[in-house]
């Protein structure tokens, strides 16, 4: 344990009683006193506090000054539409490789002078040496030594309003500069909320100060894992990594006309000849929501079979647990096409004995995004 990075907060989540665990390097909170289940639930009524540090935060300074050629030149490595990003405003991008698979999934903001990037913290050290590697001839590649908390749930506005004014009157996905402060409208949970950047040696007393409202409880992982799966997002290196194309991942939303074949800019991505190809005329798999029958979860690496018996495997989970607000067994995986529509009856080996399970539509829960 002694080699594992500490974030900013690190004497904070002892006080508070968290359960540390190494995650991604880090030494994290994966529980509260409170119990990821009561977390969890907590998130989704009122407020959570997350410390997310461990991710990596990068500016794209153009050298040229004009950060229209920022956006261009990261373009060559995403198949999204950075350069109509406005000022102020964030999207959800992707890092792809040559086969069209999926290197890392980042936010990327556009402000006046720079393009803000928040990367994986398990993919974090690749990423930047990939950003170098494409973009130093085009842009400054500034790595960020700041901390960065997430306050997610259907109170957060209420909540962050009350030390920064303001920010109830941003929408999801706005980004915005509040002096040292940072803050986006956006999160990991499917609920209203904020992701703030903040320097590292103000962090603890800001998270204080946020704890001191009475709504808001700190959340670790173990929580931040059920309210992402309820939500239908993805985790890379589990529900997206190297060998599913944006397409399989059901990731399509993310790619813009601009991108697309006959778009002002199509292409020019890495794997872009899979991708738009697969965009055109589908994936062979594809990611699903699934609702195991009865209570017994389906966890990350079960796998899934046509029938109740016999037959070859078709696919695997890659996500899934108990979702507290659904309030049953909840998962996700990968299918043959075919079989991804909605009330397909598929089977889970579980210890031996297959289960059933029915293919859903994603999110489980409603998200509370504020639009």
């Amino acid at each position: 344990m002694d080699d594992l990075n500490r974030t900013p907060l690190f004497d904070l989540h002892l006080a508070l009683g968290a359960k540390m665990v190494p995650f991604a390097g880090y030494d994290m909170p994966v529980q509260y006193p409170l119990g990821v289940m009561k977390e969890h639930l907590h998130c989704r009524a009122a407020c959570g506090l997350f410390d997310v540090s461990h991710m990596g935060q990068v500016l794209l300074r153009p050298l040229s000054g004009d950060v229209d050629d920022a956006a261009l030149a990261l373009e060559a490595l995403v198949p999204v539409d950075v350069l109509g990003l406005k000022p102020g405003r964030q999207r959800y991008a992707l890092f792809t490789n040559e086969t069209g698979g999926v290197l890392d999934d980042l936010m990327v903001a556009r402000w006046d002078e720079a393009l803000f990037l928040v990367v994986n913290a398990a993919c974090k050290e690749a990423d930047i040496a990939h950003l170098r590697a494409h973009l130093s001839d085009t842009c400054e590649i500034e790595v960020q030594d700041r901390a960065l908390i997430a306050l997610q749930g259907p109170g957060a506005a209420q909540a962050l309003s009350h030390l920064v004014p303001g920010v109830e009157d941003m929408r999801f996905m706005d980004s915005r500069a509040f002096g040292d402060l940072w803050i986006s409208r956006s999160g990991y949970t499917g609920e209203d909320g904020y992701e703030i950047s903040l320097p590292a040696d103000t962090a603890e007393g800001f998270a204080r100060r946020l704890l001191e409202i009475d709504a808001v409880e700190p959340i670790g992982l173990g929580a931040r894992d059920s309210l992402r799966l309820e939500a239908g997002l993805c985790l890379y290196g589990h529900d997206i990594d190297t060998g599913t194309t944006p397409v399989a991942g059901g990731l399509k939303w993310a790619i813009q006309k601009a991108r697309r074949a006959g778009g002002a800019r199509e292409g020019g991505f890495p794997g872009a000849s899979v991708v738009l190809a697969e965009l055109a005329d589908g994936a062979q798999t594809a990611r699903v929501g699934l609702r195991p029958e009865g209570r017994a979860p389906m966890r990350e690496g079960v796998v899934l079979f046509e029938g109740e018996a016999g037959g070859e495997a078709i696919g695997r989970v890659t996500s899934g647990g108990f979702g507290p607000t659904v309030g049953g067994p909840v998962a996700m995986g990968y299918v043959p096409a075919a079989l991804a529509t909605p009330g397909t009856r598929i089977y889970g080996e579980v210890r031996g004995k297959r289960m059933a399970a029915e293919v859903v539509a994603l999110p489980f829960v409603e998200q509370g995004y504020k639009r």
